[in-house]
């Protein structure tokens, strides 16, 4: 499937998902596609037909993004190395999750999780460890009969009921002898929040209005973005633009429709300009007039405006 198709196809499923999904990031190189958002649910989405072609500054962009507009990163795929992503299995790209059209489409369409996920020498699930020591004490089976059954070590045995998981095959003998469903769905749309804490510093912002800093807000540079800067001031988060009058008019509208998506607010900041408009949910200011707000919740009030 070419990368167009798979875009049309992902944004289909998201709108039978009843999400919200914003316009496509049509700038190259990209971070991210599209953002898709259902009540609180954000997904920050990067489409790449071979998930290995996500490089870690991508990965690095699409966490940032997701921290500050508290969504979920996100990859949609076909292959992974010379394999097929299978339907129904979630894989890790520099700690990002990804999986392919289908099993977002189970997931989000069909309320059907994914159990499996991809590690280095195969496929792995996660078990329920209380209840697979409450069955084995229920059958009054020790760790070592539950080990000897699975050819494994008692050590083993404990690590699965602390919660360590397993391959499919040994899950699979697991729910043979108990006749009792003991693996847990992967929670596709919550598991990642704790990824959005990406292990990568920062960007400095590079050529960002000072006065932005002296309005006492934290600045985060995003690399490969519609938005230069995610301007954050009292926990609320400013998608910022900046630069020259037609670089920037040309992004002010897709800022402003991402904003809106995400529930964040959009201001693009243009040298030697003497006007204050709105693109879309776009303010457009000139240094000089954003050099006369005094605060963030200055700036706030008047995007809001």
């Amino acid at each position: 499937m070419t990368q167009e198709r798979l875009l049309q196809t992902l944004t289909s499923i998201l709108l039978m998902a009843d999400f919200k999904v914003s316009e496509r990031c049509g700038m190259r190189p990209r971070s991210f596609d599209i953002i898709g958002a259902r009540g609180p649910t954000v997904l920050v989405i990067k489409v790449a037909p071979h998930i290995d072609s996500v490089s870690e500054e991508n990965a690095r962009d699409i966490a940032l993004i997701s921290r500050y507009i508290k969504g979920v990163p996100m990859i949609i795929g076909e292959k992974a190395r010379d394999s097929e992503l299978e339907r129904g299995a979630v894989y890790l790209r520099y700690g990002i999750v990804a999986t392919n059209v289908m099993t977002l489409y189970d997931c989000l369409v069909e309320d059907v999780p994914p159990l499996v996920y991809a590690q280095p020498g195969g496929l792995y699930v996660n078990i329920n460890g209380a209840l697979l020591r409450d069955l084995r004490e229920e059958r009054q089976m020790s760790l070592g009969d539950l080990a000897s059954a699975l050819g494994v070590s008692r050590r083993t045995i404990s690590k699965y009921e602390s919660g360590m998981g397993t391959t499919l095959e040994i899950a699979i003998r697991l729910e043979e002898i108990f006749d009792m469903a003991i693996v847990e769905a992967i929670e596709l749309l919550e598991s990642q929040k704790h990824l959005a804490h990406h292990q990568h510093g920062d960007v400095t912002p590079q050529g960002a209005p000072a006065d932005l800093e002296r309005m006492g807000m934290e600045l985060h540079g995003i690399r490969r973005a519609p938005f230069e800067v995610l301007a954050v001031y009292e926990e609320e988060t400013i998608l910022t633009g900046y630069g020259p009058a037609p670089k920037v008019m040309r992004r002010a509208a897709l800022i402003g429709n991402i904003s809106d998506i995400t529930n964040s607010r959009a201001v693009c900041v243009i040298k030697d300009y003497n006007k204050q408009k709105k693109v879309g949910k776009t303010l457009i200011i000139g240094e000089k007039d954003l050099s006369g707000l005094e605060s963030g919740s200055d700036l706030i009030n008047l995007i809001d405006e």
